[in-house]
């Protein structure tokens, strides 16, 4: 049996359900776990490609948190839509309200017939794998994560099946070097939701840019929460328990930390809580521009911003084409796949300078940022 390459991370947290797969039928399918919404462009007869694109159904399922979640379901869902609106398809979505839909909803598309079914976050890798090597007719992403085999895992790729990853630890390095640079206390924080790739490469970076800015500027910023050469620090345990991530950012608070970077979807929004309360203590967010994506403008320093939208859509757009690959899209700095978003802070313009230089190094490769979580 497939094992995944975050078993051994996920052992005591989720035990994932992954339902028998068949080819798609031609009569009617069962509802997805979870909620469920279809809908489909409004389009006018056209040329053949039109009609192509208005039979082409593309299928989202969400991770837990669901599509309103300020963060990565709810930037893959912006993906779906723009596909639907830019290219005449119809779109489906599956709501998961908790691991044990997974499964199911993945096989539940698969009944529907969806041209493609992305997967959001790495919970979905097994059903994600499964259905694709069962349907190799049908077209699939993951966002987050890779496919694997074997035991130890190794990485596999598969014709039908797109890694939808991001190389944040770019964006994050200069995350980490912003918050260095404003922080007033000297001590700088991190926490993640659970230790897995995808949320550790944000903290190696972060480090990693912190470290940077002690180096150029003579400075000593201490960083809790993370040890990169380690691999070892704070975790919340989870995605969704926003008091936890309120309480971790108290203690980190209390330690002398004024600037914080959650890494955990919206228990994120619970260390933007504790700032606020705190009243004089800022906040990296991740995914997406936190500015723009929650309530908390005015305590938000920068967001290390993770393009999953684009990843998802230019996915869907390569289904739609006839141009679908299993190679991964990679988004970095190079690609816009992943940035830096200034905050409501006002940011000194030789900080500033310096970010934008460490930025042209890191796109021309003059600048090496390296993670043991990269892609």
């Amino acid at each position: 049996m497939k094992k995944s390459i975050y078993a051994t991370a996920l052992a005591a947290v989720a035990t994932l359900a992954l339902a028998a797969c068949g080819d798609a039928p031609e009569d009617d399918s069962p509802e997805p776990a979870g909620d469920a919404t279809t809908t489909a462009a409004d389009t006018e007869t056209g040329d053949a490609g039109d009609d192509a694109a208005s039979d082409f159904l593309a299928c989202l399922i969400s991770d837990q948190g669901g599509w309103d979640d300020q963060s990565f379901n709810q930037s893959a869902m912006e993906g779906g839509q723009r596909a639907e609106a830019e290219l005449g398809i119809q779109l489906n979505n599956a709501e998961s309200q908790s691991d044990a839909d997974f499964g199911p909803n993945v096989d539940s598309m698969v009944q529907q017939g969806c041209d493609i079914t992305v997967g959001v976050g790495f919970l979905l890798e097994d059903p994600i794998q499964g259905a694709a090597e069962a349907n190799p007719d049908l077209n699939f992403g993951l966002v987050d994560a890779t496919f694997s085999e074997g035991d130890p895992p190794e990485p596999v790729e598969l014709d039908n099946a797109k890694p939808i990853i991001f190389n944040t630890a770019e964006a994050a390095f200069l995350g980490g070097y912003l918050a260095a640079g404003m922080t007033e206390t000297g001590t700088v924080a991190t926490f993640g939701g659970l230790p897995i790739p995808s949320v550790s490469i944000f903290m190696d970076g972060f480090v990693d840019g912190v470290a940077k800015y002690n180096e150029d500027n003579g400075a000593d910023v201490t960083v809790l929460g993370w040890d990169k050469e380690a691999q070892d620090g704070t975790f919340s345990g989870g995605f969704e328990d926003q008091g936890q991530g309120q309480a971790l950012t108290e203690g980190f608070i209390a330690q002398g930390a004024d600037i914080i970077m959650p890494v955990a979807g919206p228990v994120g929004l619970g260390a933007a809580a504790a700032a606020e309360n705190a009243g004089n203590a800022w906040i990296v967010g991740v995914d997406s521009d936190w500015t723009q994506s929650t309530d908390y403008a005015d305590i938000i320093l920068g967001s290390v911003v993770k393009e999953i939208g684009a990843g998802v859509f230019e996915t869907i757009e390569e289904a739609v084409n006839g141009s679908f690959s299993g190679e991964p899209y990679v988004g970095d700095l190079a690609n816009g796949g992943v940035s830096l978003a200034l905050g409501t802070a006002e940011v000194p313009q030789e900080l500033q300078d310096q970010l934008d230089a460490l930025q042209e190094q890191i796109v021309s490769g003059e600048l090496m940022v390296e993670s043991p979580n990269s892609p």
